[in-house]
């Protein structure tokens, strides 16, 4: 980067936590921007050289690729135990976060985010929603909404055959040990922020030693949806925030108090 004239500056780099790579995420997913977010943050507050990340299995099982800081790769559902574990060795300087998909966190990473969410563990969780399974093949998900045609539900999900979509935001936030739970989501501008925010306040409540902290982000998948990008946005916006409302759903008195946390915008 050559020297910055007098009258410059800078108004948009990489994050010294990303990677200088190109990534294996189709056109258009947001993997990418939820990337950029956790990078920024960690950098603003510091944290670089304490931060370990859990990477699971599914779509982001290559993050450690594109992380500048120590990461480790779970077996597939298993990234709270794996954190869990990662944050009780190194103690509480550590901050310690899994980058999961629906798919994998809904999943057969059920037992492991529910009993991590209850035992407060002091770990912090990125919880991808896109409602399939988007590395092998755009399977219906725990969170595929009714109606919605994946793979594996050819005609559309039917509720009375295959159950209803899991909201895993409000099921974590009804446990006792969750002190931090919200949903987020990509696809804007003004939600992007929110979503920044969020991601902030979640590294925040574990530095602190707060308890278990969990931001959904309602994120694209124009690849498995059949969609262009643009037209993933609109899908997004008009079928999964109405059926997954963007919002605060558990925020401990302890953490408004101390860092003012708000609803969530947009």
């Amino acid at each position: 980067m050559t020297t910055l004239q007098a009258n410059e500056q800078i108004v948009y780099q990489r994050p010294r936590s990303l990677m200088n790579v190109s990534t294996h995420y189709c056109p258009g997913c947001t993997h990418g921007v939820a990337h950029r977010l956790v990078a920024e943050v960690i950098d603003e507050m510091g944290l670089r050289d304490r931060t370990v990340g859990v990477a699971s299995v599914g779509c982001s099982v290559f993050a450690y690729n594109y992380f500048d800081f120590d990461f480790v790769q779970s077996p597939h559902g298993r990234a709270p135990a794996m954190a869990t574990g990662v944050k009780r060795a190194l103690g509480p300087d550590a901050i310690v976060f899994s980058y999961q998909g629906d798919g994998d966190m809904a999943s057969i990473g059920m037992g492991e985010i529910v009993h991590a969410a209850a035992r407060g563990e002091n770990i912090t969780v990125i919880f991808i929603n896109n409602t399939n399974y988007g590395m092998t093949g755009g399977q219906m998900a725990p969170t595929t909404l009714p109606g919605q045609k994946t793979t594996t539900s050819a005609s559309g999900r039917d509720v009375e055959l295959q159950g209803y979509p899991i909201h895993a935001a409000e099921l974590l936030a009804n446990l006792d040990g969750a002190s931090y739970v919200v949903r987020r989501a990509l696809n804007d501008p003004k939600n992007i922020r929110a979503a920044k925010k969020a991601i902030r306040t979640a590294f925040e409540v574990q530095e602190k030693g707060m308890g278990f902290s969990m931001v959904e982000l309602l994120s694209i998948c124009p690849t498995n949806w059949g969609l262009a990008p643009t037209d993933a946005m609109g899908w997004l916006v008009d079928h999964m925030i109405p059926f997954y409302p963007l919002g605060d759903f558990k925020v401990i008195p302890e953490l408004q108090k101390e860092s003012g946390a708000s609803k969530a915008e947009g």
